[in-house]
């Protein structure tokens, strides 16, 4: 039995033998015509970037356990409430809370974080939280974001919600 892989070709060349051959204006070439022809529909490109910020393979993710727009009750005459969001990982609980200000929260148990504040396509907003867990940022969140904490050795990812 013989190995497809290893058997050296007609021309007594290993397959796939560096020939010389520049294939970088060819490939540029093809991202143009399939950028043209067939372009990445926006919403898999909002997707993609999404996913990406999600890259951190030993992250845990944490999960919504309480929104205030969903779960609070409405007070009357109450305008432009904050929105109250709570994240939880384990041990690890993030409470936050939103206005069109920005945000604030604290990491439970208290303890020091780094917290980027992940929104899309733009930079992550890097916030860092005191000894008590207490953190904030004052650039205004629009449309789905996430928190990304550093605890120490553990990355603890919360789910996208929107402002």
């Amino acid at each position: 039995m013989t190995d497809d892989l290893h058997d050296e070709t007609p021309e007594g060349r290993e397959p796939f033998e560096d020939d010389g051959f520049d294939g970088g204006p060819l490939e540029a070439e093809l991202r143009q015509a399939a950028a043209i022809l067939d372009p990445v529909p926006a919403q898999l490109r909002e997707i993609a970037v999404a996913a990406f910020a999600l890259r951190d393979l030993d992250a845990r993710i944490a999960e919504l356990t309480f929104d205030s727009v969903v779960d609070a009750i409405p007070v009357r005459g109450a305008a432009d409430v904050p929105r109250m969001l709570t994240f939880r990982a384990g041990e690890v609980t993030v409470d936050v809370e939103v206005t069109a200000q920005g945000l604030m929260g604290q990491v439970l148990p208290p303890q020091p974080a780094r917290i980027e504040v992940l929104g899309g396509p733009q930079a992550a907003v890097p916030v860092d939280a005191d000894a008590m867990g207490r953190f904030s940022s004052d650039a205004p969140l629009t449309g789905p974001f996430a928190l990304r904490l550093r605890t120490g050795a553990e990355v603890v990812v919360t789910e996208w919600t929107r402002a």
